[in-house]
């Protein structure tokens, strides 16, 4: 992309438009930054290099605040209309032969793909291609940027930046422990909350794409004292997993759908019961299609086994909590 277009070039850049539309819309240069998954830096550059393009300043700076110029309040407008279109022609051009681009969190984990097994079986003429991202915090970029087409996971957490993401709630999910064969917890039917004071656990939060899941490591290791490993790579794959648990010989936490792993048992968290909030998140536009299968399925297997039910002691983080009232 040219860096240091001259005034007057006629041709504008999409992303810069995108960049624009966030920092109007924001008035806020950090927040517009936090919303992209961009630095601010970055961000400020792109917006110099549009008005350089244009010819014309479209933002007043102080010390406190941002506002628009007339052109800038213009420029708004027109921008969220091209933007519109733009995204319709992708989405447009791509329906009739691209599959369906699903993120399912992190393999072992089975809510997210038996959703998506299930929707294979409603709609067989579709593709459908799953991934495991292993956070949300990089899933909702791409679907931001139309790259990804459904995403399950947490889809909020605390201090989460504000995105343009649809998301319905589809399943309360009981956490969980995943323990060495060999750990004194794998005798328990479930494991007491309060037995987790002062142990280590493995929560895993060590990766930047995964906000979510170490906003809500941090709120679990709050309520029960228990203390988390150093961080580390997170282990990818099941074998990856078994090898892990074997070498490490410490609790993992999960969620109580985990696959079997060699080596391992699942064991409940109780005394409260703490949730994960697994939710459907899309970009609006993305593949409809695909959108009403997979939406179907995740209905019924919830209507069918009850996910949105919470137990009697449920423990929800915030902000989950919080938006129940409670």
């Amino acid at each position: 992309m040219n860096r240091n277009p001259s005034p007057g070039d006629p041709d504008l850049d999409i992303r810069q438009l995108r960049y624009f539309v966030a920092v109007a819309e924001e008035l806020h240069f950090t927040r517009a930054a936090a919303r992209l998954f961009v630095a601010q830096q970055a961000l400020s550059r792109e917006i110099r290099s549009l008005e350089t393009r244009l010819g014309t300043p479209l933002f007043v700076r102080t010390t406190r605040r941002v506002t628009l110029t007339p052109e800038g309040s213009l420029l708004l407008e027109r921008a969220r209309a091209l933007l519109r279109l733009h995204d319709q022609i992708v989405v447009e051009l791509r329906h009739p032969t691209r599959p369906v681009l699903v993120d399912l969190m992190s393999q072992g984990r089975e809510t997210a793909l038996r959703v998506l097994e299930a929707a294979r079986d409603r709609a067989p003429a579709l593709e459908f291609r799953g991934r495991y991202g292993g956070g949300m915090g990089a899933a909702i970029r791409l679907l931001e940027s139309a790259e990804l087409d459904v995403a399950f996971g947490r889809a909020t957490w605390r201090g989460a930046p504000r995105d343009r993401v649809e998301r319905v709630l589809v399943r309360y999910e009981p956490l969980a422990l995943l323990v060495p064969l060999d750990h004194p917890f794998a005798s328990l039917d479930a494991v007491p909350a309060g037995a987790l004071s002062g142990v280590e656990l493995d929560v895993n939060a060590a990766s930047g794409d995964a906000p979510e899941w170490a906003d809500l490591a941090s709120q679990l290791l709050a309520l029960t004292g228990a203390r988390a490993t150093p961080s580390h790579l997170p282990a990818v794959g099941l074998d990856d997993q078994a090898h892990h648990l074997a070498h490490q010989g410490l609790p993992i936490l999960t969620s109580l759908g985990h696959a079997d792993v060699p080596g391992g048992i699942v064991r409940p968290i109780v005394g409260p019961v703490p949730i994960y909030c697994w939710s459907m998140a899309w970009h609006a536009g993305s593949h409809r299609g695909g959108l009403a299968a997979i939406g179907d399925a995740a209905s019924v297997l919830g209507n069918e086994e009850g996910w949105l039910r919470l137990p009697d002691d449920a423990w929800l983080p915030e902000p989950e909590r919080s938006s129940l009232g409670g």
